[in-house]
């Protein structure tokens, strides 16, 4: 076990880094900046984006963005002390599945961009970030392709989206001929 691990000294889970999770949907790094990113399912909104950090609690199931599928409150509001705030949350869900972090030659003006898959509005989410805040989203390919399950930068900087239709598909994007991210 990393002895930087926040439960490594005893007591407790060794195997935890950070908690108050709800449903991870996807986990990107970004190795120019050196941090992870998760992007969590809520209920009926409270889609979350995280920046997990050791020993950190993300509030689920104390605070939530969303109510419950019945109708019924979350928890005990949106904050409270001791708890991180999300990065970013969508209200109303958009269903978010897999995650990427911007890379490569292709699509420059987005480098280090956070794209999120998403199954309710079956689109393509891109997240404008500086540094550790989203500053802008930018909704992409809505009901074009169907549901996006995930997404992958490929090793050439090309997007890659999988579907998850029974006659799914795999999608590469490149920018248009003259044009580019």
């Amino acid at each position: 076990m990393p002895p930087d691990n926040p439960f490594a000294s005893g007591g407790g889970a060794p195997e935890i880094w950070s908690f108050g999770h709800r449903n991870a949907q996807g986990m990107a790094f970004d190795h120019a900046a050196g941090r992870l990113w998760l992007v969590e399912h809520g209920a009926r909104g409270g889609d979350e984006i995280n920046l997990p950090e050791r020993g950190r609690n993300y509030g689920w199931p104390r605070i939530s963005y969303g109510i419950d599928y019945s109708g019924a409150k979350i928890g005990e509001g949106t904050a409270a002390p001791g708890l991180e705030q999300p990065v970013f949350h969508w209200d109303p869900s958009i269903a978010p599945s897999g995650m990427a972090v911007v890379s490569g030659p292709l699509f420059p003006g987005w480098r280090g961009d956070l794209l999120v898959g998403a199954l309710k509005d079956r689109m393509l989410v891109r997240l404008d970030v500086e540094g550790d805040r989203v500053v802008g989203e930018e909704r992409l390919f809505r009901g074009d392709f169907g549901r996006l399950r995930d997404v992958r930068i490929g090793p050439d900087g090309a997007i890659w989206l999988l579907t998850d239709a029974a006659d799914g598909a795999l999608i590469r994007v490149v920018p248009a001929a003259g044009r580019c991210g």
